[in-house]
């Protein structure tokens, strides 16, 4: 049996373990979704048993549990650290979705419901992926998957984890899905990826709520002072404005700005995707290097004062604000967040009390595409899809990757299969059939090259 009819013949199956999954709300960030946490975990180890693992197991951090399970053909041979996460983004606003968020719907081609690509899709993909070269006989490599419950809020616990379990974990390659391609018509393997680093800034004034007739010019109004704070963190050009922030910002190799430049980008339909008149952001690169090799700040939510229905003449007490930076290679993320801290508390006038909270942050990652591993899946996707992928950084981030990295002291191939109207961690989040099972084909085909 060849690994398209394997795949053909257990579609119904795979879809019915995908939906099994993305049916169990796992939202890391809210307490409420606890005991969600702990059944994905335990619904992921009977899937890796499932798939041919040899062992699975729910271990516990001092977070949300992590799943481990491993197939080991012999202790002579290379190993691969399947990587993936099992936790999701909240799904709200709810009234914007078309459907149950978590219960999967198909519609036009397409599975719509929250993780069907990040990352209960892309992590199934690998999975399913691994059950097929192994039916098909196309392993001759251990395998290891590792699928934890807080990559959406930061991997907080997963870095203990791995170092007290070094040993366990050991490999010779890690294989990540949870990146996106160019397109649907042009395949590509993401080469790089931007670091983070995440706070929450929390801006008091007076000590209640005040009447703004009575006091509005005398006092300091809390979310007048956050938003002029925050809007001065960027310039007219688009350039960050806190002091040494670009001191480790390197330039793109040529190489590499050359290799950007081939990848098909049409600037127009990009705004009309996201219904806009014009793209912003820092003046003297282009739109593919902005968000992808280029540092970013962002606000990701503010409020404060009245909200409710109708007016209410009030000067607030507080502000609040969630914000982030997107960071290039050679960017410390502790640094930045260092950096930011006290640029952000030089600029508070004394009208205002500040306090800043450092969430989390992780590192830039780049890959070479030199490696064994690399064109492995360089010629799996060449197969599954059709066509040589590109090689390209992305944009988001992935904060274990580099730290998985340094740790164990090797690189990770990020064989990403979304797209960007998969919108995901938006509402309407989808995944389209199709191209679920040719990633499975995909990844059955890396294990036929890695050796």
């Amino acid at each position: 049996m060849s690994v398209s009819h394997y795949i053909k013949e257990n579609k119904e199956r795979f879809m019915e373990e995908w939906f099994r999954l993305i049916q169990i709300p796992s939202v890391s960030s809210q307490v409420a979704h606890k005991p969600d946490m702990q059944a994905c975990a335990e619904c992921w180890r009977e899937i890796l048993l499932s798939s041919g693992s040899d062992k699975a197991v729910v271990m516990p951090t001092k977070g949300h549990p992590v799943v481990y399970a491993e197939r080991m053909i012999s202790p002579d041979a290379p190993t691969v650290l399947v990587y993936g996460h099992y936790d999701v983004m909240p799904p709200e606003p709810l009234e914007l979705w078309n459907s149950n968020p978590f219960e999967p719907e198909i519609r036009d081609g397409y599975v719509w419901a929250r993780g069907a690509d990040d990352d209960k899709g892309q992590a199934m993909i690998q999975a399913k992926g691994f059950e097929t070269a192994l039916k098909e006989g196309l392993i001759a490599c251990n395998v290891k998957f590792i699928i934890e419950g807080e990559e959406e809020i930061g991997s907080l616990s997963l870095k203990e984890f791995c170092e007290t379990h070094r040993a366990m974990l050991k490999a010779d390659i890690i294989l990540v899905s949870d990146t996106s391609m160019v397109s649907a018509e042009i395949p590509s393997l993401t080469t790089g990826l931007r670091g983070v680093a995440y706070w929450e800034i929390e801006v008091t004034g007076p000590n209640r709520d005040l009447h703004s007739g009575h006091f509005g010019g005398a006092v300091a109004n809390p979310i007048n002072v956050l938003c002029k704070m925050l809007a001065d963190i960027t310039d007219v050009n688009g350039r960050i404005t806190i002091p040494h922030f670009y001191d480790d910002v390197e330039e793109l190799p040529i190489a590499e700005k050359e290799m950007l430049a081939q990848v098909p980008f049409d600037e127009e339909k990009y705004k009309q995707a996201i219904d806009v008149e014009a793209l912003a952001g820092e003046k003297g690169y282009a739109t593919l290097e902005r968000n992808s090799c280029r540092p970013a700040f962002d606000i990701c939510g503010i409020w404060g004062g009245y909200m409710g229905e109708g007016s209410k003449t009030v000067l607030p007490s507080k502000a609040y604000a969630k914000v982030s930076c997107r960071l290039v290679p050679q960017q410390d993320s502790s640094i930045i967040s260092r950096l930011f801290m006290d640029y952000i508390k030089q600029i508070a006038p004394p009208s205002v009390k500040l306090k800043v909270t450092y969430l989390h942050g992780g590192e830039a990652y780049v890959c070479p595409i030199d490696i064994p591993a690399y064109r492995a899946a360089e010629k799996a996707f060449t197969i599954a899809f059709g066509k040589k992928p590109l090689a390209v950084r992305r944009g988001g981030s992935i904060p274990i990757i580099p730290t998985l990295e340094k740790m164990l002291g090797i690189k990770a191939i990020l064989m990403g299969f979304g797209l960007e109207r998969n919108a995901i961690h938006s509402p309407n989040e989808s995944f389209e059939l199709e191209r679920f099972f040719t990633s499975i084909e995909a990844v059955a085909e890396f294990y036929r090259h890695y050796r």
